[in-house]
């Protein structure tokens, strides 16, 4: 097994750092878009992989992959409006830490960086590595459109 890094470029919010921190460290509001359709579309870009039974609450989401069982990621410390750190466990073939960092820019503009440490064997970097790193940068576009509240 080896450790991988993957970076996302940065990317720009246009709402203040707290809502953004306060939004996204509550895995309640995962339950929002993570639906059958968006499971689907995960499943038709790594057919080998089908995840259902999706749920989450405030520090973690579960979820099935099909043959390997159930797995979870957790949030593992939250750094008010800076960090949010994620952690994996159950039987995912790959262990994975996952930082949201956030610096603000101005009053109303938030700079964020995903960066996912994932520890696998190779031929899973093979199969995957690839994929990683544009789901990375798939992930941090989409935060950046989330439909974060007003204060």
């Amino acid at each position: 097994m080896g450790l991988s890094k993957y970076t996302s470029e940065i990317k720009l919010i246009d709402h203040k750092d707290e809502i953004v921190f306060n939004y996204l460290s509550n895995f309640e509001h995962l339950s929002e878009y993570i639906n059958d359709g968006l499971l689907q579309k995960v499943t038709q870009q790594v057919p080998q992989i089908k995840i259902t039974n999706f749920e989450s609450d405030q520090d973690s989401c579960r979820f099935s992959i099909g043959g390997m069982g159930q797995s979870e990621i957790r949030i593992v410390n939250r750094e008010p409006f800076k960090t949010i750190k994620l952690a994996s466990s159950g039987s995912l073939p790959v262990e994975i830490t996952f930082w949201i960092q956030l610096l603000p820019v101005s009053e109303n503009q938030t700079k964020m960086k995903l960066t996912l440490h994932a520890e696998m064997g190779m031929m899973i970097k093979m199969m995957a590595g690839n994929k990683l790193e544009e789901g990375v940068n798939q992930l941090a576009d989409m935060l950046t459109r989330l439909p974060y509240p007003k204060e």
